[in-house]
């Protein structure tokens, strides 16, 4: 067995150092066509509201560009790699007998298996009363039970959805939400989860989803789902002599084959050709008028050399070369809206965070220390302007003396807009309090720093946050560390 549950339970954890994390996210587009998502990145119950109707989707960010889909056309495989053994640890008894079995989705990322989660951040403020929609799971089908949970500071479940104490089971969602859980499964087969969201506008008016069944499988496939669809992206509307056209092979789902061939068919020929030299995932090439009205395909191949997958072929269309008589020259400037991109960063000679020493309380029941986080850029210039949320978290303790420790979750935050692009519509993510026994808090697990709506969020905007450390008084003296990580999507 690849991963403990000592490790995928541990608790989220700390920092006042940060580093900057960078995540690129393409322009979402609409997909139709039937896929299993095993690995990567997904918003599984993502909440839009479009012309007064609530609706989910699935935003699929394990293929770029990233693309929405519709949850009756998405197979969500837990892989058999995601198998562990529940901990000997009264927290988690009700996943079963410690040292019994179980298929756990872990809340933070496994590059090795899916990372579901839930987002609300393209939805608008004002909308909603309370700024808030409700998200429930309405029934579970399928050979065993489902528990969806985070944990607090200290590694403790927080649970959100279980479905063997009675559904439904509901929860409050703010807007410019984006959040991941614990998703386990009891037992392996088919399973149906059915979500459904529900909210009421600021007019009084009640606005709902109605069920969604959402297919997840736990273990490997019978064989009946979806086969691996190879499509190509890249190819613009129309190209200039000289430009560059580079094509880009993707397979949904995504497996492990990286072999391809690309073909071209051009005028006046009746058969596809193979490129030769040109077996990966990419091709480039310079556009001429020569190729004007090419046809391009691109082909998927096992170790056996056997054809996986075929694409549908592609046009290219190349202009005429301008003619003038006249001694002019003309000038074109173009931004490729497929090379846009969402981009975090902080200066690499100002990400360090010293906060001053902590001063005992008035009360004389907890060190205090307050500083400021360094600016945070946040650079959207993808079309189609879908909105991002950016957020941190701090994933390990803050470490000190003589291997002395301290959870992260005594460190909270209030966000702040800095600056921001004209047109933009840039909002500062919700107050987090430093832990509180009971209560949970703190920046052990992910928080929003900033976020913009859809059709607001193309342009550059600086966040920052007011920082407050709250330890207790038996905290052993000392200077202690602790890295922050920063991602947008």
């Amino acid at each position: 067995m690849r991963t403990t549950g000592a490790r995928r339970l541990a608790a989220l954890a700390g920092a006042a150092v940060i580093a900057g994390g960078v995540l690129l996210v393409p322009t979402a587009a609409a997909a139709a066509e039937k896929v299993v998502l095993a690995k990567g990145h997904t918003d599984a119950v993502d909440v839009h509201y479009h012309d007064g109707e609530l609706s989910l989707e699935v935003h699929d960010d394990t293929v770029s560009p990233s693309v929405n889909r519709d949850p009756a056309d998405v197979t969500f495989q837990v892989l058999p790699e995601a198998a562990m053994t529940v901990p000997d640890d009264p927290r988690f008894a009700f996943l079963g007998p410690a040292g019994s079995q179980i298929w756990l989705l872990p809340l933070t990322q496994d590059p090795d298996l899916l990372w579901p989660g839930w987002n609300t951040t393209t939805l608008g403020s004002g909308v909603f009363a309370g700024d808030k929609v409700q998200l429930s799971l309405v029934e579970v089908t399928g050979p065993g039970n489902v528990w969806v949970f985070t944990q607090d500071s200290f590694g403790g479940p927080i649970m959100k959805f279980r479905s063997d104490d009675g559904l439904p089971d509901a929860i409050d969602v703010p807007i410019r939400t984006h959040a991941h859980a614990n998703w386990a499964f009891s037992a392996l087969g088919a399973y149906t989860l059915t979500f459904q969201a529900d909210a009421t506008l600021t007019d009084g008016t009640t606005v709902s989803t109605g069920p969604v069944d959402y297919a997840f499988v736990v273990g490997e496939l019978d064989g009946t789902g979806p086969e691996t669809v190879l499509s190509i992206a890249g190819m613009a509307d129309e190209y200039q002599p000289g430009d560059t056209v580079t094509l880009q092979a993707v397979q949904t789902p995504q497996t492990e084959l990286d072999h391809y061939h690309w073909f071209s068919r051009c005028p006046g020929s009746d058969d596809f050709a193979i490129i030769a030299g040109e077996a990966g995932a990419s091709y480039s090439f310079t556009a001429t008028r020569e190729l004007n009205a090419c046809e391009y395909q691109v082909k998927l191949y096992d170790d056996n050399h056997s054809v996986v997958a075929t694409s549908a072929e592609v046009w290219l269309w190349v202009a005429f070369t301008p003619t003038d008589p006249e001694a002019s020259q003309t000038i074109t400037a173009s931004i490729d809206p497929t090379q846009g991109a969402l981009v975090i960063s902080v200066d690499p000679d100002d990400r360090s965070v010293v906060l001053p020493p902590a001063q005992l309380t008035s009360g004389g029941d907890s060190w205090e220390s307050t500083g400021n986080l360094r600016p945070v850029t946040v650079t959207d210039t993808r079309a189609g302007t879908p909105g991002w949320s950016a957020s941190g978290q701090l994933p390990e303790n803050f470490t000190g003396p003589d291997g002395a420790t301290f959870s992260s979750g005594y460190l909270g935050w209030t966000p702040q807009v800095v600056d921001q692009s004209a047109g933009q519509g840039v909002v500062a993510g919700p107050v987090v309090e430093p832990y509180v026994v009971g209560a949970g808090g703190g920046l052990g697990s992910s928080a929003v720093l900033g976020s913009a709506p859809t059709g607001v969020g193309r342009g550059t905007a600086t966040l920052s946050a007011g920082l407050q450390l709250r330890l207790p008084t038996e905290t052993v003296p000392g200077t202690y560390t602790a890295t922050l990580t920063l991602t947008a999507i």
